[in-house]
């Protein structure tokens, strides 16, 4: 007699299938997702250290992607084509024909294009001793509000860092301490402007704490916190912290100055 059909087994290879279908679908995507981390990552590798590296205020610190969201595909090549060509010009040492090429798209522009050419243009204005007219540019972006937060955050920083020495104390400190706090982005630089500003006002207490937060904040650049940690001993706070941590970073500090020279003070942020 012929056996009869297994009516359990069938199902059974039905349902083993369908699991191997789904597997290997879940497995597709996965790798698809990595492909476009990949691209994003090499996005932002080519074209974050290459701003960083061509403008010597930290200018670049946003992907393309981020910056250009929003616009259609003639638009973000051209305005890209617009912003490489400045950051090359930059890298040469050709300020002039660097603020040149951005002027239209600073004015006209939209977005966040618009921001990052102005952000560009308020660098060279910098740059060159234009204070005043770095000062406006720099203050159109933070008012932007089609933008990043973090990129009008980085603009009102560099403002207030530009017109610090036509600004009062109280204005600067009212400005910058949303940014001067524990884990925001900007707290080192911000918060080293905000702890001058306590001094120019008097108020060596606050001054001294804050500069001991800096120093003592792991997330804050080397620099700005060895900065601050000198300042807050010479206002009589210890901002050392852990001793032996401390002892190792003299020590590198003091390798790295002896292979090549003093460090740099570093621009804020």
């Amino acid at each position: 007699m012929a056996l009869l059909p297994n009516r359990d087994s069938n199902k059974t290879a039905d349902r083993k299938a369908k699991t191997a279908a789904a597997q290997d679908e879940a497995l597709l995507r996965e790798v698809d997702d990595a492909v476009r981390t990949d691209q994003y990552r090499h996005i932002w590798t080519n074209y974050g250290l290459y701003i960083i590296g061509a403008v010597v205020i930290a200018l670049g610190i946003f992907a393309a992607v981020l910056i250009f969201g929003g616009q259609s595909d003639a638009e973000r090549e051209g305005n890209s084509e617009v912003l490489i060509q400045a950051l090359d010009r930059l890298e040469a040492g050709n300020l002039d024909a660097a603020d040149e090429t951005l002027v239209t798209l600073a004015e006209e522009g939209e977005g966040g294009a618009q921001a990052q050419a102005q952000m560009l243009r308020g660098g060279i204005a910098l740059e060159q001793g234009r204070n005043e007219e770095a000062v406006a540019l720099f203050e159109q972006v933070a008012a932007n509000g089609d933008i990043p937060d973090s990129l009008r955050d980085l603009a009102e920083l560099r403002a207030v860092v530009a017109a610090y020495d036509t600004l009062e104390p109280s204005e600067v400190i009212s400005r910058l301490t949303p940014l001067a706090q524990e884990g925001e982005p900007y707290f080192g630089s911000a918060g080293e402007i905000v702890a001058m500003a306590h001094l120019d006002a008097g108020d060596t207490g606050k001054a001294g704490e804050l500069f001991a937060k800096i120093a003592k904040d792991d997330e804050v650049p080397d620099t700005i916190r060895g900065r601050a940690r000198q300042m807050a001993s010479a206002l009589g706070i210890d901002a050392i912290g852990d001793v032996d941590e401390f002892i190792e970073e003299a020590r590198a500090a003091a390798s790295a100055g002896a292979r090549g020279g003093p460090p740099q003070p570093q621009q804020p942020q």
